[in-house]
């Protein structure tokens, strides 16, 4: 099943799928109570799953990510976003795990979401698109598994949005895993953070070529919006210490030269993200999946780890202290709630320079830890290097 080949450069490749998870006889209900009739999910898996499915571990991706989680697929110029993760002899051995990754609900890489076509009018959902919750990811990601022939997942693992998955997972389901690893995440967003994001969706919505979220219909696009969402987005993602290192005050063209255009090279950086982004996420999805993070407050909930509690799973927590935008405080904020209810815990705190983006790159001391608690897993499941107990 989903065996990563190699191409004739002797890189890893990989396909992406697609399937009809849920249709108008089976709809999704979601948490809001509001159905959707049709939802498709893409994905990729690596590594081969053994006869006992005891060796599957699912990766959620973050707000931007998608399913193309390693190696490298036909007609991309880059590998998976998280390449450096998983693959043979990786931290996320694929000579041992079965790893699957799909792009989530609301996305705009193959699963269903507003700028999808609305089976009832033949037209993109828009702003019709129900608003989503966080447990609306887990449910289709577990239909997922299911179709997969996967009850009981030997981890599932997360970053920053995923992470946030991972727990409204484990708490909703814990009999699904029996470890769960949060990377840079959050329990709930501050103050500071959703502003963050109002911003950018005020950039988006107040584009002219948003058109009361019509645009697929009437042919526009939001793309001033979208890439400043981005630019601005971005800032968050690295550590002060990281654009200083990366650009400082250089100038683009070798000297400044006052103006209101691009001069300084971190100026010039931000202009390419936000271009880059254009091509390859909506603008309708950014709206909808930053809001599912806004409302994200688990822990709210009364007897929200009642649960788990019951359960056998083990967490991984892990945090980077120039993480700013997922600051270490909250990740001991989930670490707290854990330990109260006597769920099994292990938390660290990672040194690197990059912030928030440090979850997705390949820093020794933080690969050294997954690989340890991957290698743990295997060894309490007797799962050999094949994938086979």
């Amino acid at each position: 099943m989903g065996p990563v080949e190699r191409d004739n450069g002797g890189r890893e490749s990989t396909v992406s799928q697609t399937l009809r998870l849920f249709d108008a006889p089976t709809p999704l209900e979601l948490r809001s109570g509001a159905t959707l009739d049709e939802v498709d999910v893409t994905f990729e898996t690596y590594g081969r799953l053994n006869p006992e499915a005891s060796n599957a571990v699912f990766i959620c991706h973050a707000l931007t990510g998608d399913a193309h989680a390693a190696g490298w697929r036909e007609g991309d110029s880059r590998p998976g976003w998280w390449d450096t993760m998983i693959g043979p002899g990786k931290p996320v051995d694929t000579n041992t795990w079965f790893v699957v990754c799909a792009n989530i609900l609301g996305g705009c890489q193959g699963t269903t979401g507003p700028s999808s076509t609305n089976p009832r009018t033949g037209e993109p959902y828009g702003l019709d698109f129900p608003l989503l919750h966080m447990a609306d990811f887990v449910t289709v990601h577990r239909a997922l598994g299911h179709h997969l022939g996967i009850r009981r997942w030997a981890a599932v693992i997360g970053g920053s949005l995923g992470g946030m998955q991972v727990l409204q997972w484990a708490l909703d389901h814990p009999e699904d895993m029996g470890n769960a690893v949060v990377l840079a995440g959050s329990s709930r967003l501050t103050a500071q953070n959703i502003a963050f994001s109002a911003v950018g969706r005020q950039a988006i919505m107040k584009d002219s070529g948003f058109r009361a979220g019509r645009f697929l219909s009437e042919g526009t696009a939001p793309k001033k919006g979208l890439a400043v969402a981005r630019m601005m987005a971005h800032i968050t993602y690295l550590s002060e210490t990281a654009f200083t290192e990366k650009f400082g005050r250089a100038a683009q063209s070798g000297e400044l030269t006052p103006n209101f255009g691009v001069d300084f090279a971190v100026e010039s950086y931000l202009d390419h993200q936000g271009e880059a982004f254009q091509s390859r996420f909506d603008a309708l999805s950014y709206l909808y999946l930053t809001r599912v993070m806004d409302y994200f407050d688990p822990f709210a909930v009364t007897g929200a780890t009642d649960a788990l509690a019951a359960g056998r799973v083990k967490f991984l927590v892990m945090s980077f202290d120039t993480d700013w935008r997922f600051s270490t405080e909250h990740s001991r904020r989930i670490v707290r709630h854990l330990e109260g209810a006597r769920v099994p815990t292990s938390f660290r705190e990672i040194r690197s320079l990059w912030g928030h983006d440090s979850f997705l790159l390949d820093i020794p001391t933080y690969h050294d830890s997954i690989r340890a608690f991957m290698e743990r897993i295997a060894d309490e499941r007797s799962i050999s290097v094949s994938g086979t107990r």
